[in-house]
């Protein structure tokens, strides 16, 4: 007979466990805040060199397009705050109620494998979450909207489903399903979703909306950022739009946990964009915290990257790509 040939002609264990030691100390290393002062010298001066992003006035209205429930927090509490403060209108509305995080719905139910009845179940956590986040921002819970779309499903409805139906993988469903929901009982498609999206959009009437940058990691926060770009510019309106981040790369924000004391730095995928800073008071970092630990269910898992958001600043460019021969077509530069 004979002998079997291998893929992996070197007994695995004598080069994983190096590897995975060396990953480990590689991860705690980055994770060390005067390690990312060391590995970053310039990355502060950057940030504090960029240009103050301009406030809202009494009587805006301000559109925050959230992917997930506590993107909204992740990004933008700090100028949520501000907004509402100086006696503008703050709106949110969620794209999907997060039913697709298969980790937490598994922490949640104690299950090895959740099951679609499981992940139901956390949807309906996660808006309670968002709205009790919303509240400590100040934000009334008749300026909140949920359209419900599937976690982890836009780019399905965007690129395959955008005509056809699609049903989630995790929750089950392939329709609106949860209650106060904005249209309840609308097949998952993405002409549905970008319906929905842009009566959203006319009934907030916003001066100023914050959606993902294009740069974003996740597949969901890409696809909101492409909806956000082509309603908006339907409107005539591309440049009320402002762009942030949240799935950045590289481990970012680094270094992890609460760093009240640490800026908010450039984000590896995108750190070129047309970037503005917001500076956080004390009493602004603290209110954002609180809303970031409203969202219970997430942070059991994600405390650590949540709570890294909150920091002396947030970041927010003025266009969704870089300054340069490509952004020419984009019009004239929008003020900060």
């Amino acid at each position: 007979m004979k002998p079997r040939l291998s893929l992996w002609p070197v007994p695995r264990r004598r080069w994983l466990i190096p590897v995975l030691v060396v990953a480990a100390v590689l991860a705690l290393w980055i994770n060390v805040a005067p390690v990312s002062r060391l590995t970053q010298p310039h990355a502060a001066a950057r940030v504090a060199a960029l240009p103050p992003t301009t406030p809202l006035r009494a009587g805006q209205r301000l559109l925050i397009l959230s992917p997930h429930p506590d993107d909204e927090t992740l990004c933008c509490a700090g100028l949520i705050q501000q907004a509402t403060q100086a006696g503008a209108s703050v709106y949110v509305v969620w794209l999907t109620s997060g039913d697709g995080f298969e980790y937490d719905a598994a922490y949640e139910s104690r299950a090895v494998r959740p099951s679609p009845a499981d992940l139901r179940a956390l949807a309906l956590r996660r808006m309670g979450e968002a709205r009790r986040a919303a509240a400590a921002l100040g934000i009334p819970e008749t300026h909140l909207q949920f359209l419900g779309y599937p976690d982890g499903g836009l780019l399905h409805l965007f690129l395959e489903n955008y005509a056809s139906p699609y049903t989630s993988r995790t929750s089950g469903l392939d329709r609106v399903s949860y209650p106060g929901t904005r249209s309840p009982g609308s097949r998952y498609t993405g002409q549905q979703l970008e319906q929905d999206l842009e009566g959203a959009i006319a009934a907030v009437r916003p001066d100023l909306v914050l959606a993902p940058a294009p740069q974003d990691a996740h597949p969901d926060h890409r696809v909101t950022s492409y909806l956000a770009l082509r309603l908006m510019a339907r409107r005539g309106q591309l440049d009320r739009v402002r762009y942030w981040v949240v799935h950045g790369g590289l481990e970012w924000p680094l270094p992890k946990g609460l760093q009240l004391s640490q800026p908010l730095l450039l984000p590896p995928r995108a750190p070129t964009l047309d970037w503005t800073r917001l500076d956080l008071t004390a009493p602004q970092e603290q209110r954002k915290l609180q809303a970031v630990r409203a969202y219970r269910s997430q942070t059991a898992l994600l405390g650590r990257f949540m709570e890294a958001f909150v920091r002396r600043n947030e970041l927010y460019s003025r266009t969704p790509l870089p300054r340069g021969p490509l952004s020419e077509h984009a019009g004239p530069a929008a003020p900060p």
